[in-house]
């Protein structure tokens, strides 16, 4: 067999890639393994974005990781409490060491005659290197991290004020007494929102479409209880186990019964707001109930901000950037010191890697998945993609276990055959 730089090879150190090489190294001891970073630090999603507010828009109890239990008191966490605990399960299982920094992979390569992928990478100051592994597992999420996704608007070079995107967050934006503007009706919008009136004079949320939104509460006084009076690992578990068959019920009720969960959804935010507040125009969208994801808000915290006055919603399109904002197409106005374009992110991916095979370039996109896992025909690969209607980790965590049985099932009959062919040579 041909020497490889390492067995597996890992792309990524955020929430999958870290998840990743704890299991292959609880469930495939025998296997070495490598992490490959292109940023400078661990958490991936969770280190890149720093604007106001960011927090997951899942539970924690199902967004943490299946073997280390979420200890903190808020079950919907902030962004650097996610951060930390993805550091601390690097350090706790002993990924850290094995996490190659400042490394973009740019290309992989697979040789049949040598049964292993040739990965070229670059360093932060742009050198060049190739690494070998016999297997290939790309954690690294599904959108580009140098650059988000941000429409051109129609004359938005008149426009005096500032553009932010959330995904390129200024360190040193002050917005104390300024006007906002957030385009966008994401889970990123739902978060700006309410996080921005601390300072800001006013801040806007400018829709085209309305989106679902529900209000939960940021801790789950349940599950601390259950912590005061279990081990954690039995209160995770359970607690887990009851917060992912309440989705499952949630969906497959909306998905079965449309309206009925319409009606609830937007009645649940009249009883928010008021009956003066035009709930119809801006909270109810034109689509069924998780037809697209639905948006989370922590302690009713969107809601809070736009009965404060401080915050406010606008569902239009927009016309013209102005000098000084936006002109509607309804004729409205608004004004603008900053307009943060919440926008979305630049899809891709396998990270945009150019794959071939013997030097055959291959399109992964025109590939059959199996199992949201494998590629047909591309060997010795696979990737994580986390569930659109539950949290990213649930299906990371089981992507993870079955490449594992995958490269135990895959060792044993090597071992075998080995074992033969020592025989037939005796």
């Amino acid at each position: 067999m041909t020497h490889s730089d390492t067995d597996v090879l890992i792309i990524g150190a955020g929430l999958s890639g870290i998840g990743a090489a704890v299991h292959l190294g609880k469930k495939c001891p025998g296997l070495g393994y490598q992490v490959f970073e292109q940023r400078n630090a661990i958490g991936g999603t969770w280190d890149l974005f720093r604007y106001p507010g960011i927090r997951s828009d899942s539970d924690m109890h199902t967004l943490g990781y299946n073997f280390k239990p979420w200890t903190e008191a808020k079950a919907i966490a902030d962004g650097p409490s996610i951060r930390k605990y993805v550091e601390d399960t690097a350090d706790e299982y002993g990924i850290t060491p094995h996490i190659r920094f400042n490394t973009k992979i740019v290309a992989a390569n697979w040789s049949s005659e040598e049964q292993l992928w040739h990965v070229t990478h670059e360093d932060d100051l742009g050198a060049r290197d190739v690494t070998t592994c016999r297997f290939l597992f790309m954690c690294g999420g599904y959108y580009r991290y140098d650059e988000g996704y941000r429409p051109d608007f129609p004359g938005e070079a008149t426009y005096e004020g500032q553009f932010i995107h959330p995904q390129h967050w200024p360190e040193d934006l002050d917005y104390s007494g300024k006007k906002v503007v957030i385009i966008g009706s994401g889970a990123t919008a739902m978060t700006l929102v309410p996080a921005m009136t601390d300072k800001a004079a006013h801040v806007t949320m400018l829709q085209r479409s309305p989106t679902y939104v529900v209000s939960r509460p940021a801790v789950d006084k349940f599950a601390n209880f259950l912590r005061k009076i279990l081990p954690d690992s039995w209160a995770y578990s359970f607690i887990r186990w009851r917060n992912v068959l309440l989705q499952q019920f949630f969906f497959r009720q909306t998905r079965a019964n449309p309206d009925k969960a319409r009606d609830r959804l937007v009645g649940m935010v009249k009883e928010e707001l008021g009956p003066d507040y035009p709930v119809e125009t801006h909270f109810n969208p034109a689509y069924n109930p998780w037809e697209q994801r639905l948006c989370l808000v922590p302690d009713s915290d969107l809601f809070n901000a736009l009965k404060s006055g401080k915050a406010s919603v606008e569902t239009d399109h927009i016309e013209t950037f102005t000098k000084t904002g936006i002109k509607l197409k309804s004729g409205k106005e608004l004004d603008a010191d900053i307009v943060v374009t919440a926008t979305g992110l630049q899809l891709q991916f396998l990270n945009g890697v150019e794959v071939s095979i013997d030097g055959e370039k291959r399109d992964p996109g025109r590939m059959l998945n199996y199992k949201g896992v494998m590629l047909s025909n591309m060997p010795n690969l696979a990737c994580t993609f986390g569930y659109t209607n539950a949290s990213w980790t649930l299906k990371a965590d089981l992507t993870s276990e079955y490449v594992c049985r995958l490269l135990n099932y895959m060792d044993h009959d090597i071992n075998c055959l080995q074992d033969h062919l020592r025989h037939q040579l005796k």
